[in-house]
C-alpha cells in the first residue's frame, strides 16, 4: 500500500494535499513501488537551514531535502521529504515559473531522491532533471497551490 502524509506549516495553507498525494502516487507506481510510507513536510527556510547543517554539514538554503528512513535496496520506500515553500516562491520568481508548477517540480525532485536519484554529477543531473520533466508533463500540476 502507498501511504502519504503532509503536514502543513499553517502559513502555507493553499495546497491542494488531494494533488500532492496523487502526483506522489503517479511517481511511485511510475517507477514499480507499491509500497511506501512517506511523508511530506510543506515549511520554511529556517527549518531546512538547519537540517542543511544538522545532517549535510552546509551552511546553505536550499528549497528540498529528503531522507530515505530505511535502505535503498528494500522494495518498501519509507521516507521523508522536506520543502521550504519560501525557497520554491523565490526559485518560481527567478525561473518565471508559475509557482504550482515549481512546487511540482520540487516535490518531484525529492521524492526521486527517495528512490536513489541523485544530483551530484551531470550526468546524474540530467537523468533528473529528464526524470522531472516527464512527471510534470504527464501530471495535473496545474491546481496544487
Amino acid at each position: 500500500m502507498i501511504n502519504i502524509s503532509l503536514e502543513i506549516n499553517p502559513k502555507f495553507q493553499n495546497i491542494d494535499i488531494d494533488r500532492v498525494k496523487d502526483l506522489i502516487k503517479k511517481i511511485l507506481i511510475s517507477e514499480r513501488i507499491h509500497e511506501s510510507e512517506i511523508l511530506i513536510i510543506l515549511t520554511d527556510d529556517d527549518t531546512l537551514s538547519k537540517l542543511k547543517r544538522d545532517f549535510f554539514n552546509k551552511d546553505h538554503l536550499t528549497d528540498v531535502i529528503a531522507f530515505r528512513l530505511n535502505e535503498y535496496e528494500e522494495s518498501e520506500v519509507e521516507g521523508e521529504v522536506y520543502i521550504s515553500i519560501p525557497q520554491v516562491q523565490r526559485n518560481a520568481k527567478k525561473f518565471n515559473e508559475p509557482f504550482a508548477r515549481e512546487l511540482a517540480r520540487v516535490i518531484i525532485h525529492g521524492n526521486l531522491h527517495l528512490l536513489d536519484y541523485r544530483d551530484q554529477t551531470p550526468e546524474e543531473k540530467e537523468v533528473m532533471t529528464e526524470k522531472e520533466e516527464y512527471f510534470l508533463e504527464n501530471s495535473n500540476w496545474i491546481g496544487i497551490a
